[in-house]
């Protein structure tokens, strides 16, 4: 194949394109900030099930201190009536037995005061407990939905800096004759299409050239299409290739 130093020179510049266009769209379909709002994702499943474990304990403490404040009322109704009764009581056995059961009364409202403390205590360390692993989440949610925010913009930017490219890839692509555009694609697609040829170095896979090879692309015409024979790119050849 032949072609113009100056098509061949110019397919450097597509391959540059090719590599921004690529970094564009991977910058767009796979933002840096996605590893971190996966792991976020994960990290706030973890603490909504945590969450719920405390607010169960929560609402079992709740339910446990209702029972022991609708006991306690139920007993000082109990005590109340029987005090009552007890002042208007005439007969002396029947003023023992209230004696004894306000007594009785007296007991258990006692211990069931001290339980109520305690489950009240345990109702403020829950709701403690609750609120704290809220501000986590928030916490959570709040930095995922900047990073999200931030990939939204990223991907947007990517998305409009990958179009211009490739608008400029096709107002570049329509100065070079076809058939070598057609080969360098066909070359891209497969690995290297073109590398710059410098100081006896392909810059497509970094290889040194040996000098039989080197002998052979000097002897090579200015249209010539030379390959590289390591790597199989087009080789651009200029005053800097040493040849």
């Amino acid at each position: 194949m032949r072609s113009t130093p100056e098509n061949q020179r110019a397919l450097l510049d597509i391959a540059d394109l090719d590599r921004r266009i690529q970094q564009a769209e991977r910058a767009r379909t796979q933002p840096e900030q996605g590893a971190r709002i996966n792991e976020l994702a994960g990290v706030r499943q973890v603490q909504l099930r945590e969450l719920t474990a405390l607010a169960g304990t929560l609402e079992d403490a709740r339910t446990e201190l209702s029972r022991l404040e609708s006991d306690v009322k139920l007993a000082e109704q109990r005590r109340d009536r029987d005090a009552e009764r007890l002042a208007a009581a005439t007969d002396s056995k029947q003023a023992q037995a209230l004696e004894n059961e306000i007594a009785s009364l007296g007991r258990r409202l006692s211990a069931l005061e001290d339980s109520e403390l305690e489950v009240m205590g345990r109702v403020e360390e829950a709701e403690s407990a609750v609120n704290a692993q809220q501000a986590l989440i928030d916490q959570t949610n709040a930095e995922g939905a900047k990073l999200t925010a931030d990939a939204k913009a990223a991907m947007a930017a990517a998305a409009a800096e990958g179009e211009q490219l490739t608008r400029d890839r096709a107002a570049l692509a329509s100065g070079i004759a076809a058939d070598l555009l057609a080969e360098y694609e066909r070359r891209a697609s497969r690995g290297i299409g073109v590398g710059l040829l410098r100081r006896g170095v392909c810059e497509g896979c970094r290889m040194v050239l040996s000098g039989t090879d080197l002998t052979q692309i000097r002897r090579a015409a200015p249209d010539d299409v030379v390959s590289c024979p390591e790597c199989g790119a087009i080789l651009v050849r200029t005053d800097e290739s040493g040849l």
